[in-house]
């Protein structure tokens, strides 16, 4: 079975998910280096869901996209995990 229009979503999604957990999973990786390497961080990805969930109708706002990135509120992950 190929990815097509009827589970292109659900793949993508799966994909997102994974991403994200493997992100909340590597505290180790900060997001300076994620900046240098890849062109995006956990903040862009959060600022991604924000702006596709306004484009849906849906009210995110950036702590709550933050949350939903880092695995919780932004300024705990700072202070337990940033250098």
């Amino acid at each position: 079975m190929a990815i097509d229009s009827s589970n292109r979503d659900q793949v993508e999604a799966a994909a997102f998910r994974r991403l994200v957990a493997h992100l909340q999973d590597r505290t180790d990786v900060q997001n300076i280096d994620l900046m240098n390497l890849a062109g995006f961080c956990r903040n862009c990805l959060s600022r991604w869901l924000r702006e596709e969930a306004e484009k849906q109708g849906i009210e995110l706002d950036d702590a709550e996209a933050r949350e939903h990135v880092y695995g919780m509120p932004y300024e705990t992950w700072k202070a337990r995990h940033q250098a």
